[in-house]
């Protein structure tokens, strides 16, 4: 007996012994893979930040060992969410303004301004997050009201799409503007021949120039802000649509101390300056920062009217919007970058921003392979130019389309519309999708995302049969668009994006399976634990 007692202990010693010790190790778990075959799993074995093994978890626990063990008791895991379309920063810099989202009237926005000035001390106040579409009087403001409660504060409050803003006298006379002002790209609003304070796309920058900017300080805490609330959230990846090199470089300080632990692929802004610092630098690439794109401005939004139709608007005849960017500025940038390694994001929202872009996009990589230059929102499209989607990816926001619908169909009228969020359309001509919220125009959530590309409904279950249905993705593809096929419109496929070995342990775990929860519960849905590189950075 004593013998056979010895016998027993070596093996098991001999067992441990042989057994790869690792950081970590999640069994019991519902794992959807995101793998090419989109199989499914139930453990796997993390070390130095990445999966080194996928499968079940009888083999898993058998070949490794670990001080910490996961059992996630059959609760459902999927790669971290990646957002290829937000305003992280931005997101961050709402912390400390006004929110107006939500405002059902314009008195409702005073009075939460006037509720925002009575807690703080400021010398001049930002708000962000009005739509007059959901008000009574679907008009844009005046500043009126403004003027007689704060006459030298100045106030500056961006629409929720950010293509417009509305600032009192106060704002306007720190740049001077007058009714006279002129910009390229832009709009002020007159009625009765004054100046309303009603700012539409470029014109913003007459005022916002002149306000104070942000400090260091100011910037930091914007980022770690809004970290925690990606986290929060489920993101492990974000695509910043637009930064200038200061915040780049701040970015990077910070993820390089480890304070910033989220993944970012940052667009440029292209600017100038910026276009010639980054082409000149090349392409920057940590395991935290991705920077190799530039992000342009075709048009404006729809929301406002500046979204650039090639008919005009139903609903205000002869007006056909904005044209952010002149076409031979937008070919010069274009033939530029296409010579580099960069990669060119685009907004365009109206059938004639979308119609030119992919048509210089189509002619300045005329034989250049894997290029992967995106389109950024591919909201309004021309029939015969969806086609032109073949080798240039669409990043689409789906909760745009149920935001929208209620009054989308009265700027374009009935047949314009059917070209209109047509992600399913989209997906048939690239074969991909990429999948953001452009928070925080949006909320942040992704569950958010994932139901509104599938059920195309608010979340109040409107309409009944849903928001053109045709133009629905289904569960698989929407979890591919948020993760998979957004990292591949990184050129990040290879590291991120599913649960395989050798990519970066970045996934989360949810407290019900988003791929067979009842689709009205997919809004409520929470995630329960967010890893990057294998590290618990929310629970």
């Amino acid at each position: 007996m004593k013998k056979l007692l010895s016998i027993l202990v070596l093996t098991a010693l001999t067992s441990c012994q042989q057994k790869i010790k690792v950081d970590s190790v999640v069994i019991n778990a519902n794992v959807y893979t995101v793998n090419s075959s989109f199989d499914k799993a139930e453990a796997f074995a993390i070390k130095d930040g990445k999966f080194i093994e996928v499968g079940n978890s009888k083999d898993i626990q058998e070949k490794y060992t670990s001080d910490s063990l996961i059992d996630a008791k059959g609760q459902t895991i999927v790669p971290g969410f990646i957002d290829a379309h937000c305003h992280f920063l931005g997101l961050g810099f709402n912390s400390k303004q006004v929110d107006l989202v939500g405002t059902t009237s314009f008195d409702e926005v005073v009075s939460k301004i006037i509720e925002f000035s009575n807690k703080h001390d400021l010398k001049h106040i930002w708000g962000r997050g009005w739509d007059q579409n959901d008000w009574d009087k679907k008009e844009f403001p005046d500043n009126r009201l403004l003027n007689k409660l704060y006459p030298d504060t100045p106030i500056v409050l961006t629409r929720i799409d950010g293509h417009a803003s509305l600032v009192n006298q106060a704002a306007l006379d720190l740049g001077n503007v007058t009714i006279d002002s002129k910009v390229d790209g832009g709009e002020l609003v007159i009625k009765d021949g004054e100046l309303t304070g009603v700012l539409i796309d470029r014109a913003q920058e007459l005022v916002k120039n002149y306000m104070p900017k942000a400090s260091r300080k100011d910037i930091v805490d914007a980022l770690l802000e809004a970290q925690n609330i990606c986290f929060e959230n489920g993101l492990t990846t974000v695509d910043d649509a637009g930064l200038d090199r200061e915040y780049i470089e701040i970015i990077d300080s910070l993820q390089q101390m480890g304070d910033l632990k989220i993944r970012m692929y940052a667009m440029v802004s292209g600017t100038p300056k910026n276009v010639d610092y980054y082409l000149n630098k090349g392409i920057v690439k940590t395991d935290k920062l991705d920077v190799r794109s530039f992000k342009f401005y075709a048009d404006g939004a729809l929301g406002s009217r500046g979204a650039l139709l090639r008919k005009p608007y139903s609903d205000k005849p002869n007006h056909f919007g904005l044209q952010l960017t002149d076409l031979k500025t937008f070919d010069t940038y274009a033939k530029r970058i296409a010579n580099s390694e960069y990669q060119m994001n685009t907004h365009a929202i109206g059938d004639s921003a979308n119609h030119t872009v992919l048509n210089i996009y189509k002619n300045v990589l005329e034989g250049k392979k894997d290029r992967r230059w995106k389109i950024e929102h591919a909201q309004v499209i021309s029939p015969e130019d969806f086609k032109l989607f073949d080798d240039i990816i669409p990043s689409v926001q789906p909760t745009h389309a149920t935001s929208d619908m209620y009054w989308a169909e009265d700027r374009l009228g009935h047949e314009r519309i059917k070209g209109a969020y047509a992600y399913k359309e989209l997906l048939n001509h690239y074969g991909k999708v990429a999948l953001g919220t452009d928070f925080p125009v949006e909320q942040v959530s992704p569950f958010l995302t994932f139901y509104a590309a599938v059920a195309r409904q608010d979340v109040k279950g409107y309409p009944e049969d849903g928001f053109q249905m045709e133009n629905s993705l289904s569960r698989e593809e929407t979890l591919k668009g948020m993760t998979i096929w957004a990292a591949y419109s990184n050129f990040e496929e290879g590291e991120k994006g599913s649960i395989e070995a050798g990519k970066f342990a970045d996934f989360i775990i949810l407290d019900k399976n988003i791929m067979e929860v009842p689709v009205k519960e997919i809004p409520e849905m929470k995630t329960l634990q967010t890893f990057v590189g294998g590290e618990s950075v929310f629970n």
